[in-house]
């Protein structure tokens, strides 16, 4: 039996070396990251369709694991393709609505207001996220049907929150790994 595959959704400029995502995709087998041809200036429907390319090229439903952005491309992507997915970890869900949101990002408001039925869904979010607020991410929770997981005051969840490679995180992919 293969090993599911596990696949990566940075954010906007990607996810550094010291990022968990990155140390994910080099200590652990079967994990890939989406790549996009524009880190810094994303475009919505440029990068769902990244996504679903990236998915189609895999030989069973993945787990999609999204940080940041990814998670917008996350749920532009559900909200839109059939395609199978295993489950879904959308970490530190930015609101494209905030004062934070990056200029450069174009197109990913609206959001989607509900997704349709599917893979398990965990949202894990920050009490100060500098780019959400814990409002913001227990609204995206109920309407994606994602369970909500707070982390307590983490920042964004990144490499400066001093996650590491982040042994919780990944605890919880390699259970639905197992399934």
């Amino acid at each position: 039996m293969t090993t599911r595959p596990v696949l990566l959704i940075p954010g906007i400029y990607n996810s550094g070396p010291t990022h968990w995502q990155s140390l994910w995709q080099t200590r652990h087998a079967g994990v890939a990251r989406v790549e996009q041809a524009d880190w810094d200036h994303p475009v919505c429907d440029t990068w769902v369709r990244a996504l679903d390319d990236a998915i189609a090229a895999l030989p069973q439903p993945p787990i999609l694991v999204a940080h940041s952005l990814g998670c917008l491309v996350a749920v532009h992507w559900a909200a839109r393709h059939r395609r199978s997915v295993h489950a879904l970890l959308l970490v530190a869900v930015p609101d494209p609505s905030g004062p934070n949101f990056p200029a450069d990002a174009h197109g990913f408001a609206p959001l989607p207001g509900t997704l349709p039925a599917g893979p398990r869904r965990v949202l894990m979010s920050s009490t100060t996220d500098p780019y959400s607020t814990p409002g913001f991410s227990a609204q995206c929770a109920s309407a994606w049907n994602a369970e909500p997981v707070v982390l307590g005051a983490r920042g964004h969840l990144n490499a400066d929150s001093g996650l590491g490679d982040w042994p919780e995180g990944w605890a919880l992919v390699e259970r639905w790994r197992g399934e």
